[in-house]
């Protein structure tokens, strides 16, 4: 993310202007989530892959 850039949902990208924003940290690096998108950071990360660097690394249960 940008030093100019407004933080925005790593699933959504609507950004705090449009809906709360949760901030989170992993491997050292910033990101946010919505509440809505928040229960696919907990139960189904693996949706994350692309979007959170090392997401691939998060374990779930099907």
């Amino acid at each position: 993310m940008s030093v100019d850039s407004k933080p925005q949902c790593v699933h959504c990208q609507r950004n705090s202007d449009q809906v709360p924003l949760i901030a989170m940290r992993y491997q050292n690096i910033d990101a946010w989530i919505c509440p809505q998108h928040l229960p696919i950071l907990i139960h189904k990360p693996h949706q994350l892959v692309g979007k959170v660097p090392g997401a691939e690394n998060l374990s779930y249960e099907e």
